[in-house]
């Protein structure tokens, strides 16, 4: 198992009001958007803390290079968002200062069927005003430039759902969540990338934009969250109308063809 320095990235930011307003509206969510002092939707904190980086710094794919910050050089450049784990413990204030601690908790190497994969484990806490409001754990993985979904065939969304809500995706909309997420992976703007480099079918929807979807409902559903854990089971495509669907605090999005595209538990 390879090891990463023992370190910490820590970014500052004032939550601005305008951001999440901006959000709201690329949302299509319904009556006002949150202002000044008022609590921030749970994972809207993906518009915040911002890690901007000069062009020579980013890789053919539009991210950060690896090895230059916290993520290690694998020598494995497709990098996929796995899932994460969230939990929501103070709500965050906008307008407010607040930091974001990042670090890696872990990193493995293991031979999937389509060759070598790497495993990497981020940690991020955001604390405001001295107290720890959100820690969110992701899941990356990065492998050899194959397609997707080589050598295995989707899983299907085979739970019986209690109820499901239609979601349907744009280029604008794919186009405006990554401006305001700072998300320059080209899999999500640039068609031609995305097919001829990666092997996808088209521009892929965001895993992170689904499992906003998710949470949303999720609050629809249950009410306030206390966590929220999803994992990203199969590529979905703009071009796809989808279904939230969800059974007690089971969550999922499903593919037109039936395919589990995410799936997510909440509390």
């Amino acid at each position: 198992m390879p090891h990463t320095p023992d370190q910490t990235q820590i970014v500052h930011d004032r939550m601005d009001p305008a951001r999440a307003a901006a959000l709201h509206a690329t949302l299509g969510r319904p009556g006002r958007p949150p202002g000044p002092d008022e609590p921030l939707p749970p994972f809207w904190h993906m518009i915040y803390f911002w890690d901007v980086r000069p062009p020579q710094d980013l890789g053919r794919d539009g991210h950060p290079r690896t090895g230059l910050g916290l993520i290690p050089d694998l020598g494995l450049p497709q990098r996929m968002w796995a899932g994460g784990k969230l939990e929501f413990l103070a709500p965050l204030r906008l307008g407010q200062p607040a930091e974001k601690r990042s670090m890696v908790e872990d990193v493995q190497i293991k031979q999937g069927r389509s060759g070598k994969l790497g495993f990497i484990h981020l940690r991020h806490d955001i604390i405001q005003q001295g107290r720890l409001c959100v820690t969110e754990r992701q899941d990356l993985v990065y492998k050899s430039p194959t397609p997707p979904d080589a050598g295995r065939q989707p899983p299907v969304a085979s739970r019986q759902p209690e109820g499901c809500k239609a979601a349907s995706f744009s280029t604008t909309l794919l186009f405006r969540y990554s401006a305001l997420t700072m998300n320059g992976h080209r899999i999500h703007y640039d068609a031609d990338y995305a097919r001829g480099h990666e092997g996808y079918a088209g521009l892929v929807v965001h895993g992170p934009l689904l499992a906003q979807l998710l949470i949303h409902y999720a609050e629809e559903v249950l009410g306030p969250l206390r966590s929220f854990g999803f994992r990203a089971t199969s590529a979905l495509m703009v071009h796809e109308e989808a279904e939230l669907c969800h059974q007690g605090n089971a969550f999922w999005v499903r593919g037109p063809d039936g395919r589990l595209c995410m799936e997510a538990t909440a509390h």
